[in-house]
């Protein structure tokens, strides 16, 4: 059974989101949205938008098209300095400026 894209993007953000140790609260900060936003898109109920994806893309410093592949792909994509080590706390996230973010 093949994954849709829109699965793919799920499943992508949240293997991105494990690897560096964000939580969705973190991202919606990054995004400049709410944290309700992002667990809407994550749970399916709303999608995310190509617009999303480019700003989820440049956040975790990955290309667009690494996220689209799916999670294996946007997980080998992550620089290492995006990935949490043990015992290291997540980097500190700061807001895409509003230009970044309409990417």
């Amino acid at each position: 059974m093949r994954m849709t894209l829109a699965e793919r993007v799920r499943l992508a953000v949240a293997t991105l989101l494990h690897a560096t140790g964000e939580s969705q609260t973190d991202l919606a900060t990054a995004l400049g949205v709410s944290q309700a936003q992002v667990s809407r898109r994550q749970s399916g109920a709303a999608a995310w938008s190509l617009d999303d994806c480019d700003a989820v893309a440049a956040h975790f410093g990955i290309d667009v098209l690494d996220l689209l592949s799916g999670p294996t792909r946007a997980s080998e994509a992550l620089p290492e300095g995006r990935r949490r080590s043990p015992g290291r706390r997540p980097a500190v996230v700061r807001p895409l400026a509003r230009e970044e973010s309409t990417r």
